[in-house]
């Protein structure tokens, strides 16, 4: 399973590449039916280690397929962080698949409370305040390992200062089966 995954994932970067390159979506839905469930997903790209690329859903909201296909391509050609990827970079890509579960709201008194019901390097994060958002995979407690750093740093994506828990955002917590 998980290699069809990574290949679909390819696949759909190559196929920008050369239009003679194509996924056959009727053959693989009837081959592998549970490509047709709702599932979110967010496709990481890296080379040598370093960021590349990385987007995703954070709520199903389409087939597994489909979600696989659009975040592939848009996380190697719409990445607003990176210009497109080239041909010559896509040999050089390491690939990785996060299927998330659906989000669940955490409802915390503080900060102090929060750190009780968060688990490092387990739970990926949705911090909402008003028409700001962020999120971290739960990858990212890898290299943000101090709950403090992590919290603050999702505040600065999400345009925030870094101490917004104070303000008590909204909070939801997901997990992710991650493929490489």
């Amino acid at each position: 399973m998980n290699k069809l995954l990574l290949d679909i994932v390819k696949v759909a970067i190559l196929g920008e590449f050369d239009k003679t390159v194509k996924i056959n979506e009727n053959e693989l839905l009837q081959k592998y039916p549970m490509l047709q469930e709702l599932r979110a997903t967010f496709v990481t790209l890296t080379i040598n280690g370093r960021l590349r690329g990385c987007i995703g859903s954070l709520i199903a909201h389409r087939t597994l397929l489909d979600d696989l296909i659009h975040n592939a391509k848009s996380a190697a050609f719409g990445d607003p962080r990176f210009p497109p990827l080239s041909k010559e970079e896509f040999s050089f890509v390491s690939i990785e698949i996060s299927l998330l579960t659906a989000p669940i709201e955490v409802h915390y008194m503080d900060k102090n409370d929060l750190k009780t019901k968060i688990k490092k390097g387990i739970d990926g994060i949705i911090l909402k305040s008003g028409y700001h958002q962020a999120t971290f995979l739960p990858q990212v407690w890898e290299s943000l390992s101090e709950f403090d750093d992590f919290f603050g740093a999702l505040c600065q994506k999400a345009g925030l200062n870094g101490n917004c828990l104070d303000s008590k955002p909204t909070i939801f917590k997901y997990n992710v089966e991650k493929i490489k």
